[in-house]
């Protein structure tokens, strides 16, 4: 049975028959194209002192201290950092909207033009969480704010959504939301970070043809990963695979990241980086990642 027909931000209308929906909005790879995120507030989010770099530098340690990155970053710790640390100029362009799909609606919020976008970059947040986490431009020492930044500042789009159960279903209202994103913006790629237990979401994403087809690449924060990955779409297209993990998380242990790294990296030439946080807990690569170190090495080193 089709459902109603409904528009998205002004997106084209689209009926959603199951993952049919998917495969007809971004069925078509887009070329890869020459971009690079602009500097935005480098100084302030660029990585502390590398301990450790192996692999040509593909695996690095990262000196992470909570007295430093936490009480000295926060004007009120782990709940809203200091002013110097962001730029509210996003909300201008911030909306919120529900997507109705096959497998129930979807709440979402979009900070960007799709329109002429280039790059579309999605977070998908772990358990317990929901859309409102992405775009906090506070929490997590402002670095969802640096985000939102860079993303409108280089003619891109920034989307987070609610996960509900990352479950099977919730893989598919995730899927439905970014065909239709991605089938307004024909020119753009997209980057798919997924943290702690929404990695599951990133896992069942990897084996979609339409959608690695469209990947700029996928990155892994505080998560965890699985044997489907290792034979998915994702691997056989050599997408870039970013895992950024805290060392001392008592959630996920760093091993079982780094043993996901080894694996990646036994391929020859397969694009994988990992960044661990030395001495950090599970919630630190979300505070902690350098978004446009991330992305700039996705673009440089994708297909």
């Amino acid at each position: 049975m089709k459902l109603p027909v409904r528009t998205f931000l002004g997106l084209l209308p689209i009926v959603l028959i199951g993952a049919l929906a998917v495969a007809v909005a971004v069925a078509l790879p887009v070329p890869a194209m020459a971009m690079e995120l602009a500097p935005f507030k480098d100084r302030l989010f660029s990585y502390p002192a590398v301990l450790e770099s192996r692999d040509g530098g593909r695996f690095i340690a990262v000196d992470y201290r909570e007295m430093r990155d936490i009480n000295r970053r926060d004007a009120v710790p782990e709940r809203r950092v200091k002013r110097r640390y962001v730029d509210l100029k996003p909300r201008r362009q911030q909306s919120e909207g529900t997507l109705q799909t096959a497998f129930g609606p979807i709440k979402y919020v979009l900070v960007g033009e799709i329109d002429r976008a280039r790059l579309v970059t999605a977070y998908v947040h772990g358990r317990g969480g929901n859309r409102l986490q992405g775009v906090n431009d506070h929490s997590f020492g402002g670095n969802f704010n640096r985000i939102k930044n860079l993303m409108t500042r280089n003619s891109s789009v920034y989307v987070t959504m609610d996960g509900g159960q990352l479950d099977e279903a919730a893989a598919g209202r995730v899927r439905a939301l970014l065909a239709a994103i991605l089938a307004r913006a024909p020119r753009a790629r997209l980057v798919l970070a997924c943290a702690s237990a929404g990695g599951a979401i990133c896992h069942r994403i990897a084996g979609d043809d339409a959608l690695v087809g469209r990947m700029a690449g996928m990155a892994l924060l505080g998560s965890y990963g699985s044997e489907g990955m290792l034979s998915s779409r994702l691997r056989r297209e050599q997408v870039p695979l970013f895992i950024a993990h805290g060392g001392s998380d008592s959630v996920i242990p760093v091993g079982s990241m780094e043993a996901l790294y080894s694996r990646f990296r036994a391929e020859p030439g397969y694009p994988v980086r990992m960044v661990r946080f030395e001495t950090g807990g599970h919630g630190t690569p979300i505070r902690m990642t350098d978004w446009r170190d991330m992305i700039n090495w996705m673009l440089r080193s994708g297909r």
